[in-house]
């Protein structure tokens, strides 16, 4: 308490000085400016930021519409890949390979899903904040 009433009289103690209103007024509207400015620059990056995650989304969503159409017009007895060398448990990989990949597309699904549903829960709770700011 003490600290912020020292600091209060500190701000309340300076007047300043504008001597020359022209240089005052320059230098005001160089800085104003300077911060248009960057204020521009950062809506133009998260503009290309939001056209950036569009297309990643976009892509993604015809990746794993084409990838699961494969598993699913190919016959169920091919194996999706094969090794040459016949060890134990390469040739088990390669009998299960239709299965272990179905696992792995479904498991990468609902990790995407789950963090989509994560993010737009946390955009909700900071403009929640926002409006009570």
């Amino acid at each position: 308490m003490n600290k912020d009433k020292a600091l209060e009289d500190l701000f309340l103690a300076q007047k300043p000085q504008f001597d020359d209103s022209e240089a005052f007024m320059a230098s005001l509207n160089k800085r104003l400016d300077a911060v248009e400015y960057i204020k521009q620059h950062q809506e133009a990056t998260i503009r290309r930021y939001k056209m950036a995650l569009v297309v990643a989304f976009v892509v993604g969503i015809i990746s794993g519409a084409v990838t699961i159409a494969f598993l699913l017009f190919t016959p169920a007895t091919v194996p999706l890949f094969t090794f040459r060398v016949q060890t134990g448990w390469l040739s088990w990989l390669a009998a299960n390979s239709r299965l272990l990949t179905a696992t792995a597309l479904s498991l990468l699904i609902t990790i995407g899903l789950i963090s989509i549903i994560s993010n737009i829960q946390d955009i909700r709770s900071m403009r929640v904040e926002s409006e009570k700011i």
